[in-house]
C-alpha cells in the first residue's frame, strides 16, 4: 500500500491512497467524463426539444425511464432523478400539460397514482432514442461490435460504481 502525504499509510480508500487520484489513469478519466458529460448535458438538451419544442432537458430523462420501465409512482422517479417532491411535481405537471405523461390510479394501492407515458409521448420519445442510437452506430461505425459492447459493460459498471 502507498503512503499518504503523512507518511503514516492511512488516507486509503477502498484500495486508492490519496497519491492514487493524480496518477495519469484518473487523470485521463476525469477529462474524458468531463468531456462525455458536457457532451451528454448537451443533448439531453437537443433530444428533449426534439421530442417537444417546450420541454425541459431535465425532463427527457424521466420520459426515457418510463419508457424503459412503465408507470411509476413520482416519489420513485424523484428517487430515481435525485430531486425533492416539489421538484419532481412540477416537472410532472409540465409533462402532463404537454400531453407527455398521465396519471393513473396504482393497482397495488388506491391512494396511490403511477406515471405513465401516453400513446404520445411514447411515440415521440421511440423516435429520437430511435435517432439517437442511428447516431452512436453511425459514429461508432468502424467500431468492432465486441468494443461496443464492452463500453457499454464498463459504463454500466461505472454507473453501479456511483451508485454506491
Amino acid at each position: 500500500m502507498h503512503e499518504d502525504g503523512n507518511g503514516d499509510g492511512r488516507g486509503a480508500v477502498s484500495g486508492w491512497d490519496g497519491g492514487g487520484v493524480n496518477q495519469p489513469e484518473f487523470l485521463a478519466l476525469e477529462r474524458e467524463l468531463t468531456v462525455l458529460l458536457r457532451r451528454a448535458r448537451a443533448n439531453q438538451g437537443e433530444m428533449a426539444r426534439e421530442v417537444h419544442p417546450d420541454l425541459e432537458s431535465s425532463a427527457y430523462g424521466l420520459l426515457v425511464r418510463l419508457g424503459e420501465y412503465g408507470g411509476q409512482r413520482a416519489t420513485e422517479l424523484a428517487a430515481y432523478i435525485g430531486v425533492g417532491k416539489a421538484t419532481m411535481s412540477r416537472q410532472l405537471r409540465a409533462l402532463e400539460e404537454l400531453g407527455l405523461v398521465a396519471r393513473e390510479p396504482d393497482p397495488a394501492d388506491g391512494r396511490a397514482w403511477l406515471i405513465t407515458l401516453t400513446p404520445e409521448g411514447q411515440a415521440r420519445v421511440g423516435r429520437v432514442r430511435e435517432a439517437r442510437r442511428a447516431r452512436y452506430a453511425g459514429r461508432l461505425a468502424d467500431w468492432d461490435p465486441r468494443e461496443v459492447t464492452e463500453l457499454a459493460r464498463l459504463l454500466r459498471e461505472l454507473n453501479r460504481g456511483m451508485e454506491k
